[in-house]
């Protein structure tokens, strides 16, 4: 007997447009077809078939990239942007600091008993300021 298996979580099923990929995936693609099949024909006259689809290969990996890497259910662009996040707008090391409140009261506690720090008294009775 024939069956379908069905996902436990159906929050990573993906609507599916056209030949089995998404919409972001046949955006991407097309992207990738637009800016590799024109290089490759205007090149590989004058620098060789196979150097022509060298290039055109290396100018279309990026879009396809975009197209189909995915990790921990994040697109490419995420993954990067968290990677700069970082490495190199956050500080490396970061403190972690709390307000003491008990320490706050002591502190008012204590200015609120102590005299005046403008007018002190000595040894001998004399006054400094």
């Amino acid at each position: 007997m024939a069956y379908v298996s069905v996902p436990k979580d159906l929050t990573k099923v993906k609507n599916k447009v056209a030949f089995n990929l998404t919409k972001r995936q046949l955006i991407c693609l097309g992207i990738a077809v637009a800016i590799g099949l024109p290089f490759y024909f205007l090149t590989r006259g004058t620098i060789g078939n196979s150097n022509a689809a060298t290039g055109m290969v290396l100018l279309m990996l990026p879009a396809f990239l975009f197209a189909m890497y995915e990790k921990d259910g994040m697109p490419l662009e995420k993954v990067l942007m968290n990677i700069i996040t970082v490495k190199f707008l956050k500080p490396d090391i970061r403190c972690y600091e709390t307000e003491n409140m008990y320490e706050e009261k002591e502190i008012s506690r204590a200015a609120k008993q102590s005299p005046p720090s403008s007018v002190k008294k000595g040894g001998r009775g004399r006054v400094r300021t």
